[in-house]
């Protein structure tokens, strides 16, 4: 049952109905194919980490036993409600089992333990949903010998190894147990692979605890939940989203209305068939598609199943994604850097439509965060549910809105915009806790999913961030300016002002021809260092921080300590000439600016990025251009 007093009706149900769209879509997508290992959990079934394979034939004799890899561990296995989220207390899972539930011959063996698994495990093989393997387990199980068996192989003790490749003792009781059959002419031995063994578990489990009710889901009566699920964002999630475990205790008082504290029909009741398949499908997703952020998990999906662009990735992953399925299809190449805008355009564009031929303008997409602020309760953090149609236009509006040409690295150049990820790092730094890494990608959600602004003391960060240079490792900088572009440039847009991603030769605002000064004289200063054989930081880049805050009094002493760099290239025959173009342009920036607005040495905006960016981009372009031998611009440095 859910802890909901009050309900307010839902289409016949309470206000939930995020677990509505799990539960159609573990409708419409139960029985798909779907890669190995990530398929939908069986009603009255999970998944467990198995460390021991036993292995006996058709009449319950013992052949062989073995330990199990991690990639051989998961094991799908029957379970009643009260075992599945079993935490502390005695609750039998009714045939794979750990060594203190299973083995009546164990030292330590809790008779109450054995007690109820043998009880469980008879009682199956008494009903008309008995299966011949569980009968062989049975006759095993009753004849007391597994604890000795396994000793003789030499299992004891069990030791797991973890994804770091750290081995762990199991302590000897807790050691998981599976089973396998070995029948004649019956080459599906595994108990977890049996199709026939599963049915009839559910079958039999529906026998069981069939407390009715009214299921506020479905609007009819049915058997009622009792336990939901945990196990949702990992293997050992104990977090559950719904939880009603204290009739007797503090957890529901002042929540209802009835004297007599009447628990067990006043809150909202959930039925078992619903809160396992919708459980079972959230689960699914977050493995298949979910996006982690340490425990924050956020997932996006088409009820109808059908492939969804992920709206955590940056533009890279979304457009190689479809062109990936489209190979036929080749993007066009822009014909030089101006052109990059247009080029990008075009090939997002395409993306979104590749994404809009497979998903139906009207088909429900459902995007849900979830984070858990103690160990036993989760919480939903977002949620909204969106049309096809308008989903994809959201997704295109960020990718578009946001896009500016980014450098993550030696191989991973592309315009688009950044992950969420990135730029919790460009903000706040790569070594940022997870708490600050969680709110930042929580706050931008609505950004991308609802188009809102980006908040502005965000893109402020990142821009400071951008700004301190010299505090930075060189890769680390260009991303964090690529993405400091793309936020301003967003943000810029959402408040109708709007910035091209080449570079704007009629744009004369202070900031922006700052931003070219500051390009130039890097630039200038840069090349004279290649030339005389130095590695080093170029004074712009030093002050760069200084000049953010005080772009008048800075620009002079930049201006000043390219004076003995200028005298070097002056000595030199293709010095010369990159100098007279460089000083050329100096001169063209600078008369550009209104003369009170040059001396204005208040603090410049993120617009400056912008300038200097776009005008490096240009100087390259420059160079990659020149086809000339002796053209003095053909031995410019490149930055890489």
């Amino acid at each position: 049952m859910c802890a909901v007093s009050k309900p307010k009706l839902w289409n016949g149900g309470c206000e939930m109905g995020w677990m509505q769209k799990l539960y159609e879509t573990y409708e419409q997508c139960e029985g798909k194919t779907v890669e190995a290992g990530s398929e939908l959990w069986p009603l009255s079934h999970i998944v467990k980490k198995v460390h021991v394979e036993v292995v006996i034939d058709a009449n319950g004799i013992f052949r062989r036993c073995h330990l199990l890899g991690r990639s051989d561990s998961p094991t799908l296995i029957p379970a009643t409600e009260s075992s599945a989220g079993r935490t502390r207390g005695i609750a039998a899972h009714p045939l794979c089992e750990e060594i203190g539930y299973c083995a009546l011959d164990y030292p330590e063996s809790d008779s109450k333990k054995y007690e109820e698994y043998e009880k469980l495990l008879s009682n199956w093989c008494a009903s008309e949903y008995s299966h011949p393997k569980i009968k062989s387990v049975f006759a095993y199980v009753k004849k007391g010998r597994i604890w000795s068996d396994l000793s003789k192989e030499g299992i004891f003790p069990v030791k797991v190894e973890d994804a770091q490749g750290k081995k762990t003792k199991i302590e000897d009781k807790k050691v998981f147990l599976r089973w396998r059959v070995e029948e004649p002419h019956n080459p599906c031995s595994g108990v977890w692979e049996d199709k026939e063994l599963i049915n009839a578990w559910i079958k039999f489990d529906k026998t069981q605890n069939i407390k009715k009710g009214f299921c506020m889901l479905t609007g009819e009566p049915d058997r009622l939940a009792q336990n939901h699920s945990r196990f949702i964002r990992f293997s050992s999630d104990g977090a559950k989203l719904i939880s009603a475990n204290d009739f007797a205790g503090y957890t529901f008082k002042g929540r209802f209305t009835d004297e007599k504290n009447d628990y067990e029909n006043q809150p909202c009741s959930v039925g078992f068939e619903v809160s396992q398949k919708a459980h079972n499908a959230l689960r699914w997703l977050i493995h298949r598609q979910g996006y982690r952020n340490g425990d924050q998990v956020i997932v996006t999906w088409a009820v109808a199943g059908k492939p969804l662009p992920d709206p955590f990735q940056d533009s890279l992953h979304l457009i190689l994604g479809i062109e990936e399925k489209t190979p036929t299809e080749t993007p066009e190449q822009p014909a030089d850097p101006g052109d990059v805008g247009q080029s990008y355009a075009l090939r997002l564009n395409r993306a979104i439509k590749g994404y809009r031929a497979q998903l139906a303008p009207d088909d429900d997409i459902i995007i849900m965060g979830l984070d858990a602020a103690t160990p036993g309760r989760m919480a939903i953090i977002f949620y909204r549910e969106l049309k096809g149609s308008e989903f994809l236009d959201r997704v295109q509006t960020w990718h578009s809105q946001y896009a500016w040409p980014q450098n993550f690295g030696k191989d991973s150049h592309f315009v688009g915009a950044p992950a969420p990820r990135d730029i919790a790092e460009a903000a706040y730094g790569r070594r940022l806790d997870d708490k600050l890494r969680k709110a930042a990608v929580e706050r931008l959600l609505p950004c991308i999913i609802d188009s809102l602004p980006i908040p502005v003391d965000l893109m402020q960060s990142t821009i400071r961030h951008a700004c301190n240079r010299v505090g930075l490792e060189h890769w680390e900088w260009e991303k964090c300016l690529g993405i400091a572009c793309a936020l301003y440039k967003g943000y810029s847009s959402s408040q109708q002002k709007e910035y091209s991603m080449a570079l704007e030769q009629n744009r004369t605002t202070r900031d922006y021809l700052y931003g070219r000064l500051l390009a130039i004289a890097d630039n200038i200063e840069q090349y004279a260092l290649k030339n005389a054989g130095q590695v080093r930081d170029t004074t712009a880049a030093k002050l760069m921080q200084r000049f953010a805050d005080r772009p008048f009094s800075t620009w002079r002493n930049i201006e000043l300590a390219l004076t003995p760099y200028k005298s070097q290239l002056r000595a030199s025959e293709k010095g010369a000439g990159f100098l007279y173009n460089r000083d050329k342009l100096l001169d063209e920036v600078q008369c550009a600016f209104h003369s009170e607005e040059f001396i204005n040495d208040t603090s410049l905006t993120g617009e400056f990025l912008l300038g200097y960016h776009c005008q490096r981009q240009e100087l390259l372009k420059k160079h990659e251009k020149s086809d000339s031998p002796n053209n003095d611009e053909n031995s410019e440095p490149l930055e890489e």
